[in-house]
């Protein structure tokens, strides 16, 4: 017994943001405490398989995986490991977990997939639940809940993919109501930008609609604001911090894929060049949409500060936001007094404070059990 912490650090991942994720884990585990923490890789190729082994990480980049273990994580409780599936179809117990860590951004596991099967499966793990990872991540039904909890957003519509494909004209007709051009679409379930267009006319509508409906059935169609791009961090559980707000300048028209992660000359401001009560109030809705939603362990708040009005919109939640080495979720926390090794450690604590508190519950009624 080495009377470390068994971490289970799953990352890759079937989705759009598969290489995001893996920058990422690259930088968490970088960042964590050996002397605490056993690390397990958990590496989610393309296709979902789950893989396992020396340097996952690794081997998922160059593509060369042959070398490692088929695994996988049983829905059962009590089990607590992971699984090797041998040649013969046997599962033997490759290691036990503690905690998880899942570093996995869009689809399959930030959209509460993975966390629905470690409920199951009754393994601690850090950040949001079921219910709060799967509001945020589809940008219609989040700001919906952002409507009802009086929290400004953009003006929008969804527009189901298969519109889009038979019959564009009425989905241009709908998504040209929702304001004046510019207008953005948005694949509704993805982060790290992807699939996100500017449309500043008609042809460029088109291009969008069809581009986003590529990655989701469900697309959103958003009034483009002239805008600075302010981020608020958020840690805790029922008690939520708001780190300071920091600031957003791409090097392109808008914070698109390529200017985060290809181009060079994107800043990162911090803390954002904003008054104090602008500042404030950007920390006050980030705490309030959090809570709306139920969220756990950590999140990212985007908004839009609007150049003339000076009013600020609610972009959306990242309940697994980047760690990269550029990512603005530990970058604000670091500016605000929580180095990233610091960080990760309240992040283990926090999700294992919330498991603890879920094991409290009474799971019988009555004479039942």
């Amino acid at each position: 017994m080495t009377g470390k912490l068994q971490l289970g650090v799953i990352f890759g991942g079937r989705s759009g943001e598969h290489e995001v994720s893996l920058m990422s884990a690259h930088s968490a585990i970088e960042a964590l405490d050996k002397s605490k923490y056993e690390v397990i890789q958990i590496g989610i190729t393309r296709e979902g398989k789950w893989l396992s082994g020396p340097d996952v990480l690794a081997a998922l980049e160059s593509g060369q995986t042959n070398q490692l273990d088929s695994v996988t994580v049983l829905a059962e409780p009590g089990l607590n490991s992971v699984f090797r599936i041998t040649e013969n179809q046997v599962l033997e117990i490759l290691a036990k977990v503690d905690v998880v860590f899942p570093i996995l951004h869009g689809t399959y596991g930030e959209d509460g997939s993975l966390q629905g099967l470690l409920e199951l499966a009754d393994i601690p793990y850090i950040g949001a639940g079921v219910l709060a990872s799967s509001v945020a991540m589809d940008k219609g039904l989040f700001k919906a809940v952002m409507q009802a909890n009086w929290i400004p957003t953009a003006d929008y519509t969804i527009l189901l993919s298969s519109l889009i494909r038979q019959n564009m004209e009425q989905a241009i007709s709908q998504a040209e109501a929702v304001s004046p051009y510019p207008l953005f679409t948005k694949p509704a379930n993805l982060g790290s930008s992807v699939g996100i267009s500017k449309c500043v006319n008609h042809s460029d509508l088109i291009e969008g609609l069809i581009d986003a409906a590529q990655y989701d059935r469900r697309v959103l169609v958003e009034r483009g604001l002239d805008a600075r791009e302010i981020e608020v961090s958020i840690l805790g559980n029922e008690k939520p911090e708001a780190s300071m707000p920091g600031e957003i300048v791409p090097c392109e028209d808008f914070y698109s894929y390529s200017a985060k992660y290809i181009k060079e000359g994107s800043e990162l401001l911090i803390p954002a060049p904003i008054d104090p009560e602008t500042a404030e109030e950007a920390r006050r809705m980030a705490i309030k949409a959090y809570e709306a939603i139920d969220g756990a362990g950590m999140a990212r708040a985007d908004f839009l500060l609007d150049r003339k009005s000076e009013k600020l919109y609610l972009n959306e939640i990242n309940t697994i936001p980047g760690f990269t080495k550029i990512s603005m979720y530990p970058k604000l926390w670091s500016a605000s007094g929580i180095p990233y090794s610091e960080l990760m450690d309240r992040l283990v604590d926090l999700a294992l404070e919330r498991h603890a508190q879920k094991k409290q519950l009474v799971r019988t009624y009555g004479d039942e059990g």
